[in-house]
C-alpha cells in the first residue's frame, strides 16, 4: 500500500490530531504523511463565523481536496461537521473519544460562581453563551474568534475575564493546567461530537478503507450518531443554541439533549435512554421529543438551521 495523504488544517490542534491518526494507522502497518490545507475558517479569523458561512468554512476545502483525490483522507473535529456530507464521501472512523465537557479559563483562577456581575465571557459558541446566560444572567457575552493559543493570549491580556473551551483541546496541546473549571454537563451540555476525531474519506472498499476502518471505537461512533441524529431531527448546527451528549451506560446509550431560547431565558431539556444498536433512531426520538414541548419556536427565534463550527 502506499503512503496515504492526510489532509489537516494547520492549527496546532489539528496537526496533533492528524499526526495521532497517523501514528495509529503507523502501528497498522500504514504509512502516511500530513497534507496542511488551509480552510476558508482559517484565512478569515476576524468575522464572526454565523456571518462567513457556518460549519463548513471548517471542512469545505478539506472535503474538495478528497473529492478531488489530492488527499486520501481528512481528520476532523467532529463537533465541526456538518450533518450532511458531500455526495461520495463518508466518515469512515471515528477516534476513541475524549472529555466531552467544556472548561472555564479566567484570568485570576476564578470558578463560575467566583466570576463578578458583569464578567466579559469570551466564546463565539452560541451554545456556550445561552447555557452561561441561563446559569447567570449577569454575564457579558463577548464573541471570540482564533486558535487555541490565540484565545488564550486574548484572555492574558485582558480582552475577557474569562474564556470557554473545549477540555479535550486542551488536554491535547497539554494546557489542561490552564483550566479554572470544568464546567459540568448539568450546567453546559457540549455539542455534538465534541471531544470525538472523525476520519472523512471517500466511499470506497478496499485495503486503504479496510486499514481506516480498524481506527474506529464503537461506542464513541454510536454516541456521535446518536447526537449528529439529534442535530438532523431539529434541523439545527452548532450555531444554533442545542446541547446534546450520548453515552453508553452499561449496555443502554443514553442521550441528554437541551434547547435553549437565543437570550438564555429558556430552556428545554429531553433524556433517553435505549439501546445502542439504534442509536440514530435514539436521537431522532430526543428530537422529537424536544420538539412536541416546544424547541421549534426556540430554535426559530435563534435563526434555525444556521451552522458553525
Amino acid at each position: 500500500m502506499k503512503s496515504l495523504r492526510i489532509g489537516t488544517r494547520g492549527s496546532a490542534l489539528a496537526r496533533w490530531q492528524a499526526e495521532f491518526v497517523r501514528g495509529a494507522l503507523a502501528r497498522h502497518g500504514v504509512a502516511a504523511e500530513l497534507v496542511i490545507i488551509r480552510t476558508s475558517g482559517d484565512r478569515d479569523r476576524q468575522s464572526s463565523l454565523r456571518v462567513i458561512g457556518g460549519k463548513g468554512v471548517f471542512t469545505k476545502e478539506l472535503e474538495d481536496a478528497l473529492l478531488e483525490e489530492r488527499i486520501d483522507l481528512a481528520v476532523h473535529s467532529m463537533k465541526d461537521m456538518p450533518t450532511s456530507l458531500p455526495a461520495g464521501l463518508e466518515i469512515s472512523a471515528i477516534c476513541p473519544r475524549e472529555d466531552v465537557r467544556d472548561a472555564l479559563i479566567s484570568r485570576d483562577a476564578l470558578k463560575l460562581d467566583e466570576l463578578p456581575s458583569g464578567a466579559r465571557i469570551g466564546t463565539s459558541s452560541l451554545r456556550r453563551q445561552t447555557q452561561l446566560r441561563h446559569y447567570r444572567g449577569d454575564f457579558e457575552m463577548v464573541d471570540m474568534r482564533g486558535n487555541v493559543d490565540t484565545r488564550l493570549a486574548k484572555l492574558a491580556q485582558g480582552d475577557y475575564d474569562a474564556i470557554v473551551l473545549a477540555k479535550a483541546g486542551l488536554d491535547r496541546l497539554g494546557r489542561a493546567e490552564q483550566i479554572s473549571e470544568i464546567l459540568p454537563p448539568e450546567i453546559c451540555l457540549p455539542a455534538a461530537g465534541q471531544g470525538a476525531m472523525g476520519i472523512e474519506t471517500r466511499r470506497r472498499e478496499d485495503e486503504f478503507f479496510a486499514a481506516v476502518r480498524q481506527l474506529n471505537h464503537r461506542p464513541s461512533q454510536l454516541a456521535v450518531e446518536a447526537e449528529r441524529a439529534v442535530l438532523v431531527g431539529l434541523e439545527g448546527g452548532c450555531q444554533v443554541p442545542i446541547g446534546v451528549w450520548a453515552r453508553m451506560e452499561a449496555d443502554s446509550l443514553r442521550i441528554d439533549a437541551r434547547v435553549l431560547s437565543a437570550d438564555g431565558k429558556e430552556s428545554i431539556r429531553e433524556s433517553r435512554t435505549g439501546s445502542s444498536g439504534n442509536a440514530i433512531e435514539l436521537g431522532r426520538t430526543v428530537a422529537a421529543a424536544l420538539l412536541d414541548r416546544g424547541a421549534d419556536r426556540l430554535l426559530r427565534l435563534a435563526g434555525r438551521g444556521v451552522e458553525h463550527g
